[in-house]
């Protein structure tokens, strides 16, 4: 029986402190239940059942725990001896807590621990967090821990001492226990739904109003339109009630995917009016509309042809009424039946092949493909009603000016993707050269086409570099479909389509071409210098960078990775200079590849990101790949805040003016990463390296962007097989003021992130009105849309 963990939550956390009788009942029910469930007929548990029912990675928490369980030494544990533990460590003092984990990490049973006991369990305590890191590194950590541990320098730290070291870290004593148990956690009560709040009504006021204005209109058209067919019977009215929507709704669904019109309304005083960010959801809805009132229209009608066919002087059978011209039904020729029924079958065939299983199975050809038959389906619709036209005519119009616009553009110029690079976590980062006359805004998004990879598919990707870069357009590309999985394994394999022969010639002139006078504030900023690779680990004096080779900057025979180490002065002067790197020692790689691929983009289009540069206080929040909007926000509000700095040329002291840009009000930005491990960290570390040596030279009071990385694999402080770790990394962050997983300044935060002190922190701060981004997924969304009406707060979700 597996069960899996969930390392951001205190599981049994839940269950301790003031547990009533009736509560601490339950509790021991639910226990013995789970225990006889995994122990079945010997009512007794082995080191296995043990190891896979807590779901420990690492073997040797699982036999510390499971030795120090077993009381009486049997080799296996009864419920009677997994009680009496658990009772101890849910509802023990600290004291009694201490004691056990000091007996874990005192492997010999010495009653001391000496340093190679705690880089055995230090190593542990990696595993079960899934962080890795170099032998050095750990042999840095162990002796940061035990340096400070081992007050009396004799080699060994004591049960004293490892408790003076714990109380340095306020509430880790009182609340140490052991996560990640599901099988001792009682079910969580559902959730009741959330109430009509004045905060809801804040967050969602013109969601709620369009939809009431979208339901009293049908109402509205409904009842003008069932009123003036009366006479004819309940059924025709219902049918010509329901018509009457659809005409709205055929004609409505198309104005929601006027982009480019979106886009403009965004830059107007109605995008604080209209909710213009779900206009995609506003489209599903409006098809789940039009599928229901069609079902409805249509059995209405067949309960009047099958009326009329019954009575005596109808001239017609019911399937000449249903299938057929003869009848005469319609303003065309009497085209209205065998219209209204291929009609059904389109709309229905369209709706079953727009299912998520079916564009996300690896199957987006179907639903593209089906997609395009609104073209038939507007034409069946003119014949079929006589007043769709009208209502067609003017969001027609725009919705085919939009596409023959796009078209134009798109076709005008075949781009060319001059550089590629192979992340980890399967990421493809791909620089476009950029048109001349390809203006956009950060956030921003565009649709791409490579025909190589498929010729009639376009896809949207957020654009990732700054508009201030002026020479290539960056995208980073998550493999998670069918077509993005092809971009990637057709670049990784040894000779991709249509790859330079000669990409240090073409390099040269590029690098030559981009020449020209720029401040070196100018190139600081939007320079291609701006690597995207991962910061690996970094030594005693030096930062070790692993980066994709600079655009522009390529050595003779480079075609991999770049593994640049400087001084951590050097580093600063690297960026600020966008120099050369000094010692640079290659590695043949297929990850870096320069090209010469002919692509097509159509764009670009706003988002919901737009709205940040309003802000006062801006929390930027992204979840895995869904950081990348915020790529290119982040180095161009680096930009605009940098443009304010002055420097006296006599004293080089540096200053910031008071005046800031007319788009941008932002007094403070709080930017929160959360990735699941430690290797989705390094495709965009380097980019937020550079913004933390930007904002290093920036003097003021308080830092203007504050990082804040969440790592979810890793286990909290709280928990006993993590806590010497965590530790030991707090302690070496501080030695060496910077992260032994990232490489940033910023320390990685283990677990989820506490939204409820975040935001408090947040709302303490008081540096404005805070409106709240997020880009990741729906389940994450809708947590974070709770506590923002909690705290009255503004929420925008870019959709992912």
């Amino acid at each position: 029986m597996s069960m899996l963990e969930d390392p951001a939550q205190p599981d049994l956390e839940s269950c301790r402190g003031t547990m009533s009788t009736e509560e601490d009942a339950k509790w021991l029910q639910w226990v013995t239940h789970q225990f006889e469930t995994i122990a079945e007929k010997d009512r007794e548990i082995n080191l296995q059942q043990f190891k896979t029912a807590l779901n420990v990675k690492e073997s040797f928490f699982a036999e510390r725990f499971f030795t120090l369980f077993d009381s009486d030494g049997s080799g296996t544990i009864t419920l009677q001896e997994l009680l009496e533990a658990l009772t101890l460590l849910i509802h023990g003092n600290p004291m009694d807590k201490l004691k056990f984990l000091f007996q874990v990490y005192d492997v010999d049973g010495s009653g001391s621990i000496d340093a190679d006991e705690l880089r055995t369990v230090l190593r542990s305590c990696m595993r079960e967090s899934a962080i890795s890191l170099p032998d050095e590194k750990l042999d840095q950590l162990t002796l940061a821990l035990f340096e400070s541990a081992d007050k009396d320098c004799n080699g060994a730290i004591t049960f004293d001492e490892l408790r003076d070291e714990l109380q340095r870290f306020p509430g880790v004593m009182e609340n140490l226990t052991i996560s990640a148990a599901h099988w001792l956690t009682p079910p969580a009560a559902p959730r009741r739904a959330r109430a009509l709040t004045w905060a809801y009504w804040h967050n969602h006021r013109s969601h709620l109003l369009c939809l009431a204005a979208f339901a009293g209109l049908h109402l509205l058209l409904f009842a003008l339109a069932a009123s003036e067919h009366r006479a004819r019977g309940a059924s025709v009215m219902v049918a010509k009630g329901c018509g009457q929507c659809l005409n709205l709704d055929g004609s409505f669904i198309a104005v929601l995917m006027l982009r480019r019109c979106l886009t403009w309304l965004r830059a107007t005083w109605l995008a604080q009016v209209l909710p213009l960010d779900q206009n995609i959801q506003f489209h599903q809805f409006v098809g789940y509309v039009v599928i229901v009132l069609s079902l409805v229209h249509t059995v209405a009608h067949i309960v009047n042809f099958a009326l009329q066919a019954q009575a005596e002087a109808s001239p017609f059978q019911f399937w000449e009424l249903l299938l057929t011209t003869r009848p005469g039904i319609g303003w065309i020729h009497g085209l209205a039946s065998p219209t209204g029924v291929a009609l059904l079958l389109l709309l229905l065939l369209m709706f079953a092949c727009s299912s998520s299983c079916i564009r996300r199975s690896g199957h987006f050809e179907v639903f593209y493909w089906t997609h395009l038959s609104y073209l038939p389906m507007w034409i069946l619709l003119i014949l079929h009603g006589p007043n769709f036209w009208k209502w067609l005519l003017v969001p027609g119009t725009l919705f085919f000016l939009e596409k023959i616009i796009g078209l134009a553009v798109s076709r005008m110029a075949a781009l060319c993707i001059v550089e590629v690079n192979l992340l980890p976590s399967k990421v493809t980062h791909l620089l476009i050269k950029r048109p001349p006359l390809f203006h956009y805004r950060p956030g921003d998004y565009l649709y791409l086409n490579i025909p190589t990879i498929a010729r009639y598919e376009w896809h949207p990707f957020t654009i990732s570099s700054a508009p201030e870069q002026k020479d290539t357009i960056w995208l980073h590309i998550r493999s998670e479909g069918q077509w993005t999985n092809r971009l990637y394994e057709s670049f990784k394999t040894s000779c991709p389509m249509d790859c330079d022969p000669k990409p240090l010639s073409r390099s040269l002139k590029m690098k030559r071409s981009q020449r020209r006078p720029e401040s070196l504030e100018h190139q600081h900023i939007h320079s291609g210098t701006s690597v995207q690779g991962a910061v690996a680990y970094s030594k005693d004096v030096t930062v070790e960078l692993t980066s994709y080779r600079p655009k522009g900057t390529p050595q003779q025979g480079d075609q991999g990775l770049v593994s640049t180490a400087v001084t951590k002065e050097g580093a600063q002067a690297r960026w600020r200079a966008i120099a050369e790197p000094g010692q640079v020692s290659e590695k043949s790689s297929e990850n870096h590849l320069f090209c010469n691929i002919k692509c097509y983009i159509d764009g670009p289009y706003g988002t919901p990101t737009r709205r940040i540069f309003a802000s006062e206080h801006a929390v930027l929040i992204g979840a895995g790949i869904g950081i990348t909007p915020f790529a290119s926000i982040l180095q161009s509000i680096m930009y605009r805040h940098q443009k304010r700095k002055n420097i006296c040329p006599s004293c080089q002291h540096s200053w910031m003016d008071s005046a800031q840009d007319e788009d941008m009000k932002l007094h403070k930005v709080d930017f929160m990463w959360i990735n699941r491990d430690q290797r989705s960290f390094e495709w965009f570390v380097s980019l937020l390296t550079k913004l933390e040596m930007d904002q290093a030279e920036i003097s003021q009071e308080g830092p203007f962007l504050e990082l804040h990385m969440y790592m979810t694999s890793a286990l909290g402080k709280n928990d006993m097989k993590a806590i010497g770790l965590q530790m030991a990394l707090d302690l070496l962050a501080k030695k060496e003021k910077k992260d032994s997983i990232t490489g940033l300044q910023t320390r990685t935060q283990p677990g989820r992130p506490d939204w409820n002190k975040v935001f408090q922190k947040v709302a303490a701060e008081k540096k404005g009105k805070v409106q709240v981004f997020f880009c990741g997924s729906p389940a994450l969304a809708k947590v974070l849309k709770g506590h923002c009406e909690q705290f009255g707060f503004k929420f925008f979700q870019e959709n992912f």
